[in-house]
């Protein structure tokens, strides 16, 4: 039986269990969304390439399986660069499909044309250019399959008219994927193995530092079996924050620039770090020279690349995380590191202990006051942040027990990532409470995608602090520019108005005593609330580690300095 191109790729969508797509219809893909009409999948209709983008982000993130785009050509295509090099940095599976002109148009500068796979070239895995009908089924397969495999992330498959339209056969066998894209990581050599549990049983002051790798491995059981077993604690980059449980004693906290004191002086003082899933970014290290001058280092990844990439490390295991895990348990030696971990809790108590950061109370309504809030009352729900300082403060209060709870635009730092990707991520999970945390300049960056939610039926609810600024830039300006403040200072719509104008409540906060009232509103509501919090304009993430200075000189005042 022979089908279109264009039906061809709804069947094969459906054969790889898509339920759900995200995406916004144009020209060179038309035939794709006529033949939307014969399928069961259920399309989500972003207002913009980028918010599609994100939605299937969230979606990925919080369901595990791979999320799914669809665009047209032209700038349909190029405005999902931004969320596509979002999944690229954060390992996020998607497969893009994008349409594309005719195959006798290609090169002609036709209307729409972009040289899609160019453009994507550096932010996807690997992408597909589809001029035949007969093609589709392979590239698709392939694509969700490359996805997956190994260190995950975004693959595009470009689909000319022509071919969406020409008629083939599908033959679902014939199309599987390379043998090499389905395999298994091999388990490790049992040198390596030896090698691994002969430091570790040598460790006096052993850290596991626990990265988005545990989350993407399914590693979460594996790991707390290993730290329970070794008794060592634990300090999570931004990523790993919902990768163990925050009320377990050997949980540390947040690491890196705006981590917490104690957790970047047990780096400094520790005699091996166990990096579990994550690459030793920028944001966690300060100045390389100066990172964990006194610790052995065993990286786990599935991504050899990153072994000595940033930090050179002694002892690199190459393979899926929750496979070495369970191959190092058996044999795993528990230490005695009693007097390490007294050392870590002076340090925290030090430090403010549970309630750390400390912050004044010359401000009526402080912004982390109004996230511990948040979290005390929204203690079960998935929070999805965008970027800035709202991000770095909620990553410095937020007690997460559940994987998959925090979503957040990690390696890139995309603002605007917020809204959208809680949309995917409360169509992936409709029976959890979802909040985004966002900031009056990020909240503006996709904000028409409150008709998206609108439109979907779907309760999430939204908490702007606002603070009439770009927060973060104009704290760097403050600290490392002599309080020099170029463009951060920002207007904003009067969000509540804003709010109703999309069908959401909306709500402003002014004063601490009505914070609580309005998070439960919220929360009671039926529908979508936008929460409109005003405040402290001049509020600062702290402690930092400015550029350049080692993981353990951190600010904790917000004193100008150079």
């Amino acid at each position: 039986m022979t089908q279109t191109g264009a039906t061809i790729l709804w069947e094969c969508l459906q054969r790889e269990g898509v339920e759900v797509v995200f995406g916004y219809p144009g020209g060179a893909i038309m035939p794709v969304y006529d033949a939307l009409l014969e399928s069961s999948i259920h399309h989500v209709l972003a207002r913009h390439e980028q918010g599609a983008a994100h939605m299937a982000d969230g979606y990925a993130r919080a369901s595990g399986r791979t999320g799914v785009i669809l665009s047209t050509s032209g700038p349909g295509a190029t405005n999902l660069v931004t969320g596509l090099a979002t999944a690229m940095m954060d390992s996020v599976p998607l497969v893009a499909i994008t349409g594309q002109v005719n195959s006798k148009l290609l090169g002609s500068d036709a209307f729409q044309e972009v040289d899609v796979t160019g453009v994507t070239l550096p932010v996807t895995k690997h992408n597909y250019l589809v001029t035949k009908a007969s093609e589709i089924a392979p590239a698709l397969r392939e694509a969700f399959a490359l996805a997956r495999a190994g260190r995950q992330g975004p693959v595009l498959v470009d689909i000319t008219k022509d071919a969406q339209l020409e008629a083939a056969q599908l033959d679902w066998e014939a199309a599987a994927p390379s043998r090499h894209l389905r395999h298994q990581p091999l388990p490790l050599h049992p040198e390596k193995l030896e090698a691994a549990l002969a430091m570790i049983g040598s460790s006096r002051r052993p850290l596991i530092l626990a990265g988005h790798g545990v989350l993407l491995s399914g590693a979460v059981e594996a790991l707390r079996a290993f730290a329970e077993k070794a008794q060592i604690p634990l300090a999570a980059t931004l990523l790993g924050l919902d990768a163990f449980p925050s009320s377990h004693p050997l949980f540390l906290g947040f690491m890196g620039m705006h981590g917490a004191p104690w957790v970047n002086r047990a780096i400094q003082e520790a005699d091996l770090l166990l990096a579990f899933g994550m690459r030793f970014d920028d944001r966690v290290t300060g100045r390389i020279d100066a990172y964990a001058p006194h610790a052995r280092k065993i990286h786990v990844d599935i991504d050899a690349a990153e072994f000595g990439r940033n930090v050179a490390v002694d002892l690199a295991l190459h393979g899926d995380l929750n496979t070495v895990l369970k191959q190092l348990l058996p044999d795993l030696s528990t230490l005695d590191t009693a007097p390490w971990r007294a050392d870590l809790t002076e340090w925290r108590r030090d430090h403010g202990g549970p309630q750390w950061p400390l912050e004044e109370d010359d401000h009526d309504l402080k912004p982390l006051r109004v996230l511990r809030e948040l979290q005390r009352l929204a203690k079960d729900a998935i929070l999805v942040t965008d970027v800035g300082q709202h991000q770095m403060w909620l990553a410095q209060v937020t007690r997460l027990e559940t994987p998959h709870t925090f979503i957040t635009s990690g390696g890139l730092g995309t603002m605007g990532f917020g809204l959208p990707a809680a949309i995917g991520v409360k169509i992936a999970k409709p029976e959890c409470e979802v909040w985004v945390v966002a900031g009056d300049g990020g909240i503006q960056m996709n904000s028409q995608e409150f008709m998206t939610l609108v439109q979907e039926g779907i309760k999430v609810n939204v908490a702007v602090l606002n603070n009439a600024s770009l927060g973060m830039v104009r704290q760097w300006q403050t600290l490392f520019f002599e309080d020099r403040r170029s463009a951060v200072g920002i207007t904003s719509p009067d969000f509540v108005k804003l709010a109703e104008a999309y069908g959401l409540k909306g709500l402003r906060v002014t004063r601490w005593q009505d914070v609580t009232s309005a998070i439960t509103e919220a929360q009671s509501e039926p529908g979508p609330v936008l929460i409109d919090f005003w405040v402290d304009p001049e509020a600062g993430v702290f402690p930092i580690v400015a550029p350049g200075k080692a993981l353990g000189d951190m600010l904790h005042e917000s004193s100008p300095s150079t």
